[in-house]
């Protein structure tokens, strides 16, 4: 009697620890991103929360990112440090007497749904709109972008671009942000925090002048001539390199890999077991600009591959080891082709070759891209990488796009009838 008990408690244990790994067990990543400016109304309602994560999850996702702090800098949490996004685009206003990121992983959990928090680290404003953080306050003035174009230099409220970014040169900006990225961390149980915008706007931002005493410093020397030692504009708009163009791509990457080391043990220092990912263009020749160098030191010599802008020490400023997910934004036409640069496949290819081992690295693709192959998309994402992220749901409401998801995942996973 005594061997029968002990035999039926070995199989309930194991036939529990079975059904516990069926249970917890839902494959590689596959993500599907939920972009706050987009959804603003959307996601106003509880009932279409539950909803659309119903259907996230019956299509064959195991995971979501919640955007939390879009472009405008206001914020979809409970923060004492930044205020809440109550209005955005059309002027509908919504101000919740319930925490929107704890109703979004409360839902997760009870689908067993991984959840990653996705922060805009420095944009602040809407320039357009002229509304959001840096709209709000003239005491942010000084931590705005300063932009040079062939016109001279300005603010980056003056100009037309999309939002208004932080200068991620400064130390004021850095704590900000330190501030923020911690108060999440602490006061939310989440599986990963996305970086996403945290990079300067594009080349011709930032050029303050504690810039230029930031650069000063890095290269140990005085800029006689800022920003025209720099580079300057032909009468095409073009950049013609200055004496220290090299030197300030470097910079910047510098500048913005040190950010990420710094967010990387504010993250570590709150939930070691959280994991730092990091959204990037695949197109890694021509994002140089934004000091976004997500390659590793270890693979990758930007000085061999595109000698017109970077010095041999600029691998040493590769941030793919601060990442344990880098989110390859493959945001391409097409899917298949490892000698086709325009490709989901051949980014994904570079992207292991350039990063090696440092982070794992997911596809991710783009809704509006892929409506007519979004089925080769997500398997090559799936086969090809350690995970799939899609942008946005919007877009995949907008195209009924979810069966298209729902086979692709289905082929990946050797699912399909």
């Amino acid at each position: 009697m005594r061997n029968i008990l002990i035999l039926f408690f070995i199989v309930f244990v194991c036939t529990a620890c079975s059904n516990k790994e069926k249970e917890t067990d839902t494959g590689k990543p596959k993500i599907l991103w939920l972009d706050a400016e987009a959804n603003f109304k959307r996601f106003s309602d509880q009932d279409s929360i539950r909803f659309y994560l119903d259907l996230a999850k019956n299509t064959g996702f195991n995971g979501i990112v919640v955007d939390v702090r879009p472009m405008e800098g206001d914020v979809l949490y409970k923060s004492k440090i930044l205020k809440p996004l109550t209005t955005f685009g059309d002027g509908y206003v919504y101000e919740r007497n319930w925490d929107y990121l704890q109703f979004f992983i409360d839902e997760a959990r009870k689908r067993n749904m991984k959840v990653t928090v996705s922060a805009g680290i420095l944009p602040a404003g809407l320039v357009r709109q002229k509304t959001g953080t840096a709209y709000e306050d003239t005491s942010w003035d000084d931590k705005v972008c300063i932009a040079y174009t062939p016109d001279g230099l300005k603010s980056m409220k003056e100009t037309s671009e999309y939002a208004v970014f932080l200068n991620p040169a400064l130390t004021s900006v850095q704590t900000l942000v330190s501030e923020y990225v911690s108060e999440i961390v602490s006061n939310y149980d989440f599986d990963a925090f996305t970086l996403d915008y945290c990079r300067f706007c594009n080349a011709n931002y930032d050029f303050s002048d504690s810039t230029r005493v930031a650069f000063e410093k890095f290269i140990g020397k005085k800029v006689e001539r800022f920003p025209e030692d720099i580079f300057t504009y032909n009468d095409k708009a073009e950049r013609v390199p200055g004496k220290y163009y090299k030197q300030w791509w470097e910079f910047r990457s510098t500048t913005i890999t040190n950010l990420i080391s710094s967010i990387r043990k504010t993250i570590k220092g709150k939930k070691p077991d959280m994991k730092l990912n990091y959204w990037a263009a695949s197109w890694i020749h021509s994002i140089y600009g934004n000091g976004q160098n997500w390659g590793s030191k270890k693979h990758y010599d930007p000085s061999e591959m595109f000698p017109e802008w970077a010095l041999e020490t600029y691998k040493n400023t590769g941030f793919a080891d601060q990442l344990d997910v880098f989110m390859l934004g493959s945001y391409l036409y097409d899917v298949y082709g490892l000698d086709n640069n325009e490709s989901i496949e051949y980014a994904i290819d570079r992207a292991y070759k350039l990063i090696g081992d440092d982070c794992e690295i997911y596809g991710t693709v783009y809704g509006e891209n892929n409506i007519k192959n979004m089925e080769d998309a997500v398997y090559v994402c799936l086969t090809q990488s350690a995970g799939l992220m899609v942008f946005d749901i919007v877009q995949v409401i907008k195209y009924n796009m979810w069966d298209d998801i729902k086979r692709g995942i289905g082929r990946a996973e050797g699912n399909n009838n």
